[in-house]
């Protein structure tokens, strides 16, 4: 209770000199500590000031409305937004796409919008994940001993206890492992299970396994494990202060000469952005099964995006070869680049106790345990010189990159190298140094997501843009314009722009939403009538490069089976997680075949049937397997040919055809290959196949007295080619917006580092959707508008498609900058003018508190 405050109002007159009485009295009421559990002590104090404020307007409003005659106060006319209920009205959402082929015959497959192959059996729960699959009776379950300490010396592990309770099946460690105990995607940096040493929370010491899950659960918590700490590092700003980095990572691009840029400039600014981490937040969470066979062999089945991966590493940790296991995937419950290769080391520790036991073991995650052990999106510090002219022209650009990488290599090098290739967004910069460093930190290694570094890069050129059009008092659109991309530039990294879409998705996303200068002209007037709601309007394009870095990678393979019924089997390296993979190869194959989609089947991912596979990821998927599957039906074309050529006259259906064909002793199957023609990787001139365009316009609603706010409208145009399946490329146009508008705007890791001493050291406080808050269905756009940029094929892959898995997630900052923008309304509103900075993500506590006011200032 606030009996304070309570006692400042009671019996005075409801006026203004009573109202700065009981704020005053609050501050005495509530009084939380920065060092508080839960942090935020400003924003929670000032949050009880708002809302004494709002009920004060409130009741003010409602007296002036009942007693007209006898009740006045001098509240400007503006203060009654502080009152306003807003009322979130039904979400409406439109799709624009290109003209979807009618045909029915089997002749035009690709193109039309078939919903996902698997929808049905999601949606009704029918369809199976690694944790629903039936085990043998003499399986076991695995439960793993972890750190508790981020930086620790491993004095004794005793396991004694854990042995003696019901169920338990034995205890398995380092001393154990058959074959290598060190594994690493590239550096082979990372240990199976910790022996002298635990470099995080959460890294893997033992594993329990028992009967039961609760047994081997129960068994785990009971290993007694001895700590010497050791200092750890968790921040970025802890490894700089350390020195503490990755040395043997390098890399750096420069175009142009910085020195004459700097010198011809009329401004040069400085400053730093800080982005956090993401959780992928899969809905189903890291699984795995090891099921011994006979004579050494082992049937793997993952939770993956990498099933090859886990059949190396398997092997490596049990000393056997290959061709010994098999590693299968049917589904994953999303994966969104955490289970490329975060997901392996559960593998390869449930491997040692079935190596030796000779029975099927089981480890499935829990959610806090997933969280905490398996990495991020790389939290990244930029730190950015810029120089420009009076009139807007960015002359140079300087930024130093840091990641956060954790406790191991992993892929933050890879992760690094894109995010310096997309430092530059969508503008021609003169001159442009990027340099990358790898911070080496106690924290679980982070990892591949959604983007992997490329939404970093290309924030830190977005916010650089937004500094100099607010040093400047111009227009973001007006300053940014002249400097996109046009077709035949040279990127700072020296890959020439072909069919440059930029400055058509730029024109096209503000003609299609109602004009750029009408939409921020009635956002300004929105805002002069209404103090403290306040919109925000934002423009954002974006640029992605679409190849895997890594040189090697840029290859697929396919199995096409035909079979004498006319059906057609269909095996390729992607693993379906959602993103609808499978039912564009699917199309592929039925539209060059000439059968109708329904005839057409995949059933899993196997490494016993497409070796050597590349990860699921990098957005380049159907780019590789497309073509793989493609050149797979064509060599099947090719054998039925000469049957092809009676079918008309014959009558015969595809069916008639495969059957004559065996009769015939004609081969129908076939392996299909790719490899992405002319890329070079990391550091040639041709790093990426093609880039992938978009742009997007935001309209937010602010309450700057809580913080909370609603997205109004979000246009979005997105260049993805002649889509081989339109609806569920708008999907994933869809899914991606929200999911970076929550990495910029909702989703905040804390970790327990300087900035917050009530959290256990190294210990993930933000390890739950109780804690940590992803979008929900309210916080999508009211308005959504999607709308696929017409007329520009991609001569550079599968039926002149694009990739679009990860392309559209920078457009989610659309919903960020207008986020600030809205800020800088309110600020100006309380007479405050200026840049400030607004490290993502923008969460309704730091927005409150960026808006600054009178309630505001006494905290």
């Amino acid at each position: 209770m606030a009996e304070k405050a309570m006692a400042a109002l009671l019996g005075k007159p409801w006026n203004q000199s009573t109202l700065q009485s009981a704020l005053a009295a609050l501050r005495e009421d509530v009084n939380v500590a920065p060092t508080a559990p839960g942090g935020r002590g400003e924003y929670r104090n000032s949050l009880s000031a708002s809302f004494l404020f709002k009920f004060f307007v409130h009741v003010t409003l409602e007296m002036q409305k009942a007693h007209p005659d006898s009740f006045s106060l001098d509240l400007p006319s503006d203060y009654s937004s502080a009152a306003a209920v807003y009322q979130r009205p039904p979400v409406k959402g439109v799709q624009f796409h290109h003209p979807v082929p009618t045909a029915t015959d089997g002749s035009a497959e690709v193109g039309k919008d078939y919903r996902h192959m698997s929808a049905d059996l999601q949606v009704s729960g029918q369809a199976q994940y690694t944790d629903d699959l039936p085990l043998p009776p003499t399986a076991l379950h695995a439960a793993f001993v972890t750190s508790t300490r981020p930086h620790a010396k491993l004095l004794s592990v005793d396991p004694s206890a854990a042995l003696a309770m019901p169920g338990v099946a034995g205890y398995y460690s380092a001393n154990d492992v058959p074959g290598d105990n060190h594994i690493g995607p590239i550096m082979h940096d990372e240990e199976v299970f910790a022996t002298t040493e635990v470099t995080c929370v959460g890294q893997v010491i033992g594993v329990i396994v028992a009967e039961t899950e609760p047994q081997a659960r129960r068994a785990a918590k009971a290993v007694k494990v001895e700590y010497e700490d050791l200092p750890a590092v968790i921040s970025i700003e802890d490894a700089i202060q350390a020195n503490s980095f990755y040395e043997q990572y390098g890399n750096s691009l420069q175009t142009g000469d910085l020195d004459a840029g700097f010198a011809a400039a009329d401004h040069v600014v400085e400053g730093t952005l800080r982005l956090g981490g993401q959780e992928h937040f899969y809905l189903e969470p890291n699984a795995a099964i090891v099921i011994p066979v006979e004579n050494d062999e082992y049937t793997l089945i993952a939770s993956t995006q990498a099933p090859n991966k886990h059949q190396v590493y398997v092997a490596s940790t049990l000393g056997l070869p290959m061709h010994k296991l098999v590693c299968k995937t049917k589904r994953i419950g999303g994966g969104f680049g955490g289970k490329e290769t975060r997901s392996i080391f559960m593998h390869c520790a449930i491997a040692v106790p079935a190596y030796h036991l000779k029975r099927p073991i089981k480890a499935v995650l829990d959610r806090d345990e997933d969280m905490q052990m398996t990495g991020t999106r790389h939290p990244f510090l930029a730190q950015y010189k810029v120089g420009f002219t009076k009139g807007g022209q960015v002359t140079a650009l300087h930024i130093d990159l840091y990641n956060n990488a954790g406790n191991s290599w992993d892929l933050s090098s890879a992760v690094m190298d894109r995010a310096l290739m997309h430092a530059d967004c969508v503008y021609k910069f003169p001159a442009q140094r990027v340099r990358g460093h790898m911070c080496k930190t106690n924290i679980a290694s982070n990892t591949a997501f959604r983007g992997f570094g490329g939404p970093q890069g290309l924030m830190a050129a977005e916010v650089v843009m937004e500094r100099v059009a607010r040093h400047l008092g111009m227009s973001s659109v007006s300053l940014r314009e002249p400097h996109l991309y046009r077709e035949g530039d040279v990127t700072h990294f020296g890959m020439v722009m072909e069919n440059c879409q930029v400055v058509s998705c730029w024109n096209e996303v503000q003609q299609k939403a109602g004009g750029w200068e009408a939409r921020r002209t009635a956002v300004d007037e929105f805002n002069k009538q209404n103090r403290w709601r306040q919109r925000g309007l934002a423009l954002t394009p974006t640029k992605f490069g679409i190849a895997f870095t890594k040189l090697t990678y840029n290859q697929g393979g396919a199995l096409v089976h035909v079979y004498t019924d006319g059906t057609v089997l269909v095996t390729h390296g992607g693993v379906e997680m959602g993103q609808g993979l499978h039912t564009k190869m699917a199309q592929v194959a039925a539209h060059e075949l000439g059968i109708p989609v329904s005839s057409v089947f995949i059933a899993e991912t196997s490494t016993d049937k497409v070796p050597n596979a590349s990860p699921t990821a990098g957005s380049a998927s159907t780019d590789l397997y497309g073509m793989a599957v493609l050149d797979a039906c064509q060599q099947i074309n090719k054998r039925l040919e000469p049957y092809r050529s009676q079918a008309a006259e014959k009558g015969w259906t595809f069916a008639q055809m495969a059957n004559q064909a065996y009769m015939d002793r004609v081969d129908l199957s076939a392996h299909g290959f790719y490899a992405t023609p002319e890329v070079t990787g990391f550091g040639g001139p041709r790093p990426f196949n093609y880039f992938v365009f978009g742009a997007a316009i935001s309209e937010v609603e602010l309450d700057t007295l809580t913080g909370d706010w609603q997205l109004l409208r979000s246009d979005v145009v997105m260049d993805v080619g002649n889509p081989i399946n339109p609806a569920i490329d708008i999907g994933q146009i869809e899914g991606g917006f929200v999911q970076g508008m929550g990495w910029l705007c909702l989703e905040e890791m804390i970790w327990g580092d300087r900035a917050h001493p009530w959290v256990r050291p190294g210990h993930l406080f933000t390890k739950g959707p109780g804690t940590y808050k992803i979008p929900t269905a309210n916080d999508i756009p009211v308005d959504f508008r999607v709308h696929l940029l017409q007329n520009t094929p991609n001569p550079r892959a599968v039926h002149s498609s694009k990739a679009v898995g990860e392309p559209p997630f920078h457009l989610g900052a659309a919903v960020y900058f207008a986020l600030k923008d809205a800020v800088y309304a309110a600020r100006e509103a309380a007479g405050v003018t200026g840049w400030f900075d607004l490290d993502p993500p923008a969460t309704p506590e730091k927005l409150r508190m960026a808006c600054v006011d009178d309630l505001t200032v006494a905290y």
